[in-house]
């Protein structure tokens, strides 16, 4: 399969919020164009420490069935767009740049999120559901179940690093030193070659504070997106070598679905399941959007 780079050439966009600016990669699909206009749009939302990179490997498979793909650098990936306040981060904000994200591309969309970019997928889902056509949500929950199963189940102590992830500066400190923070990826199962270059994305002081902002504005978020299920049809996907969400929450997400809800369980397969299996994850989300 070929990169995406080489299968189209991206567009880019600059999303404003205030004084923000996004950055949005759009990808145009290929071929001899017959049916790519009736084709709706796939929206990426990337997780952390990552940024819109950690698509590339799956862009190309959604572009050779024909959709357009629209990849952002989500709020406290670069500079431009990293305020420092954890208020900027909460939940609200989050999914605002989502809408105007959505308002670019002009028509509701697939909706794709991993990791941080799976709970903000749902958040959005739940509370926008008109930017919506479908919802898969990748590695992470509902957050409901998610906060369900970190009182009963193990979940608290796999997410042990959110609560220190709430200390100031000591996170930054750590994360900005490349080594330590590979070495800490790759104990999460991602490769070598993949921690190196989300690691090296940390040394920018601001783009860790960023990532932290998500984290520290978990309670910030509004009490009605614990509760307020999602009024598309939703795919979860869930990895067996997850060190980080288990297996429980994703499983409790369905009570958040009632438009339709499907487990997908990949074997063999760590938390960072976009770098690791993309075709896989790509024949899962066509599928669904088939369906």
């Amino acid at each position: 399969m070929p990169s995406a780079t080489d299968r189209s050439a991206p567009r880019l966009h600059e999303v404003r919020r205030g004084d923000l600016v996004l950055t949005v990669r759009e990808f145009a699909p290929t071929g001899d164009g017959s049916d790519a206009t009736s084709r709706a749009p796939f929206l990426l939302l990337h997780g952390w420490p990552q940024d819109g990179r950690s698509w590339d490997a799956v862009v190309p498979h959604l572009l050779a069935a024909g959709h357009p793909v629209w990849v952002p650098d989500l709020r406290g990936t670069r500079p431009e767009a990293a305020p420092r306040s954890r208020w900027s981060y909460r939940a609200s904000e989050l999914i605002e740049d989502v809408a105007a994200i959505a308002a670019l591309i002009g028509e509701p969309v697939h909706l794709v999120g991993h990791d941080w970019g799976a709970a903000l997928a749902w958040w959005v889902a739940c509370d926008r559901p008109e930017l919506c056509r479908t919802l898969t949500a990748v590695s992470v929950p509902h957050t409901g179940a998610f906060l369900s199963a970190l009182v009963t189940t193990r979940q608290a102590r796999d997410s042990w690093y959110m609560l220190a992830f709430q200390l100031p500066v000591l996170p930054e400190l750590l994360l900005g030193d490349p080594r330590r923070a590979a070495r800490m990826l790759e104990a999460s199962g991602q490769r070598p070659t993949v921690a190196a270059r989300d690691a090296a994305r940390l040394t920018d002081r601001r783009i860790a504070r960023g990532g932290l902002g998500w984290y520290r504005a978990m309670a910030l978020a509004a009490p009605r997106l614990l509760r307020t299920p999602a009024s598309v049809p939703v795919l979860q996907v869930w990895s067996d070598g997850d060190v980080a969400v288990g297996l429980e929450s994703n499983r409790r997400a369905a009570r958040y679905a009632p438009a339709g809800f499907r487990l997908e369980v990949l074997s063999g397969v760590s938390h960072w399941i976009p770098d690791e299996v993309p075709d896989r994850l790509a024949a899962l989300v066509l599928d669904h959007a088939a369906s």
